[in-house]
C-alpha cells in the first residue's frame, strides 16, 4: 500500500492525509507519483494544458511518462497542486516501439507534439496512418458515437482526460467497430481502468497510452500483436 503524504492546505493552513496516485506504465508496472513529503503545496486558481501534466520515469522499464499533475480538494474550497520530484533523464530514451521487435518493417515513428485535446487525435491518427491503416479521416459523428477516427477497417477513440478511460467507453468503442466490420483502437493519456482494461484484453482490443511527447505506447497483447503484425488485411 502507497503510503500517505502529508500535505497542508495554503488557503486554510490546515494538514490532511494525501494518497500519491498510481497509473500504470506500457510495460505494465504501476508508476506511482513521487509526491515530495517536504515540498510546497500550491493553489491552482486556473488550469493550462501544460499545467495538468508532470512527468515521471517508470521505475521498472525507465520509460518517462507523463501523468495528471496530482492535486487534493481541500474542504475549505480550494484546489491545491501537490509537488512531485523532477525525474532525473532516462537512460534510453523509449522508441516507441513496446516490447519484442515488430515484423513489419517501418520507418521511425514521428511524432507529434501533443498541447491541446485535437493534438492528441492527431498524434493518434498519424500513429495508425504508422502501423497501415489508411483513409484516416475525423468522425463526423463524435458526439453520438464517441468514435474520433474512421479509416480503412478502423475505428478509434482518443481520451485526452486526465482520468483513467472507463470500462462503457471500451464497450462503445467496441460496438462501433463490431457495426462497421472494422478494427477497434484506443488511445488514453491518462490510461484505463482495471475493469476496462480486463474488457479490452477480452475483447482482443487494442489499447495505447500517449504522452505528451506524442508517442504512443502499447498497453495489452492485442495493441503488441498490431504493432509486429499490422492491420489485419494490411
Amino acid at each position: 500500500m502507497t503510503d500517505q503524504v502529508p500535505v497542508r492546505c495554503p488557503a486554510c493552513r490546515r494538514e490532511q492525509a494525501f494518497t500519491p496516485p498510481a497509473f500504470p506504465c506500457a510495460c505494465g508496472a504501476p508508476v506511482t507519483l513521487p509526491v515530495l513529503r517536504d515540498g510546497t503545496p500550491e493553489e491552482l486558481g486556473h488550469r493550462t494544458w501544460e499545467n495538468l501534466w508532470v512527468a515521471v520515469n517508470c521505475p521498472s522499464c525507465g520509460h518517462q511518462g507523463h501523468w495528471p499533475q496530482p492535486e487534493l480538494g481541500c474542504d475549505c474550497g480550494a484546489v491545491v497542486r501537490v509537488p512531485v520530484a523532477a525525474p532525473p533523464p532516462p537512460a534510453v530514451p523509449g522508441t516507441g516501439a513496446g516490447p519484442g521487435c515488430p515484423a513489419v518493417a517501418r520507418p521511425a515513428f514521428r511524432p507529434v507534439t501533443i498541447r491541446t485535446a485535437r493534438d492528441a487525435v492527431t498524434a493518434a491518427a498519424r500513429y495508425l496512418d504508422w502501423l497501415g491503416f489508411h483513409s484516416l479521416r475525423p468522425s463526423e459523428d463524435r458526439a453520438a458515437s464517441g468514435v474520433d477516427l474512421r479509416g480503412t477497417g478502423v475505428v478509434a477513440q482518443v481520451d485526452p482526460t486526465t482520468r483513467p478511460t472507463g470500462l462503457r467507453d471500451i464497450e462503445c468503442l467496441w460496438l462501433n467497430g463490431l457495426h462497421q466490420s472494422a478494427m477497434s483502437v484506443f488511445f488514453s493519456l491518462a490510461g484505463y481502468a482495471r475493469e476496462a482494461r480486463a474488457r479490452a484484453d477480452a475483447l482482443r482490443l487494442p489499447l495505447f497510452t500517449m504522452d505528451l511527447t506524442g508517442t504512443p505506447q502499447p498497453v495489452n497483447d492485442p495493441a503488441d500483436v498490431l504493432i509486429r503484425m499490422g492491420p489485419p488485411d494490411g
